[in-house]
Formats: C-alpha cells, structure tokens, sequence
C-alpha cells in the first residue's frame, strides 16, 4: 500500500516549469511582424511611444523572433551569454521600433536560442530581410477593411518561397495585430506547427493607416 502511495505521490509532483526551456533546444523559429498603427492604437499612443509618433509612415516591424518546439515553445531560459548593450539594443530600433523592445525579446526568447544576443539580434534582422513586405501595404495611407486571407495571399506573392501553412495572420479585436512567417534553424520557410497555426478567425479586419 505504502508503495503504491508513494508512486502516485510521485506522479502528482509537477515537472519544473523550465524543463523544457533550455537554451539552443529548440525546432524552429517564428518572426513575428507587428502592423505598427494597430500595435500604436492598442498599446503605444497610451504610453507615448515615440515611434507612434505621426510622419514614421511605419508599416510592419519586427515583434520578436521566436524559437519554437514543435509543441509549445521556450521562454525565459537560463543562459550564459551576456546581455546585450544599451547601444546593441538601441541599434535593433529600426526594425523593432524601440530598444526596449529589443532587449525584453533578448530577455524572453532570444536566451532560448543558445546565441549570444549580438547573435540573436544579427540572426532577427537576417529574418527580416530574407522577407520581402508587399509592397502594397508600403504606403497605406488610408484606414482600410479586408479578408486577413488578403493579407496571407500578399505575403505568399511577394515571397513565392513561403506556402500557406508557413504564414499566420492574427487579430486583435477587430483589426489586424501580426503576421507571422515559420523558418527553419537556418531561417528559410517551413510549415508552422499546428499550435502555432492560428489564423484570425474574423472575416475582415481593420488596417489603420500608416502614420
């Protein structure tokens, strides 16, 4: 009887929240895209975001490049690697909008990858410019509403190389919120996992307009 409490006793002990959050073990990655005048309406203009500012005419920005499983995902890993430099991170502004945001996606997700964070950010820029943005959202200089579907298929044209499962499009509310692109450890396209496969339900959504 003793033992068979003990077995039990031993299976209701939860694993340690960051077993699985090693840095370096992960399957693939996730570029977050972020559509900045949402992100601004949402978040930014209420804490004086200066890259909310008008006349940045800003479309998409880097949200994060995100190491993935192919279920479930890393956070917060232990790492020996330094944090980055206030300059590093304020030299990531131009694609991610701010240094903050930079250095809390090094924090968060960027220990996971087992890179330095010069690494990390060199490997979140290489992301970015292996991707081409449609042009077509380049000067949106009007509030518009449309299928996110719409959104997906400009992606899918302008990079032949992505395929539809390796392309999510996300909502918040009723307007757009990310795009996101699965890539490979070596950053070229792949399908997204089926946990991280998860359109926006909505049938239009709102693109503001750039500012």
């Amino acid at each position: 009887m003793r033992a068979s409490c003990l077995a039990l006793a031993l299976l209701l002990i939860p694993l340690p929240l960051a077993a699985r959050d090693v840095a370096g073990q992960f399957d693939y990655y996730v570029l977050a895209l972020s559509w900045q005048p949402a992100w601004c309406s949402a978040t930014g203009d209420e804490r004086g975001a200066a890259e909310c500012r008008g006349g940045t005419a800003t479309d998409f920005t880097v949200h994060g490049l995100w190491p993935q499983h192919e279920r479930g995902w890393p956070q917060d890993c232990p790492t020996a690697e330094r944090d980055p430099s206030r300059r590093d991170s304020a030299a990531m502004a131009d694609i991610m909008g701010s240094p903050g945001l930079a250095a809390y996606q090094w924090r968060k997700h960027g220990r996971c990858t087992g890179l330095s964070a010069t690494g990390y950010y060199a490997a979140t820029r290489d992301a970015l410019e292996g991707l081409r943005v449609p042009p077509v959202f380049d000067a949106l200089d009007r509030d518009i509403t449309l299928p996110p579907a719409v959104v997906e298929e400009a992606f899918l044209e302008a990079n032949p190389g992505l395929t539809a499962d390796g392309v999510t499009v996300t909502c918040r509310d009723a307007a757009l919120s990310e795009v996101r692109i699965c890539l490979t450890r070596d950053l070229q396209p792949r399908p997204c996992a089926p946990d991280a496969r998860r359109d926006c339900d909505r049938a239009r959504v709102l693109m503001e307009a750039l500012r």
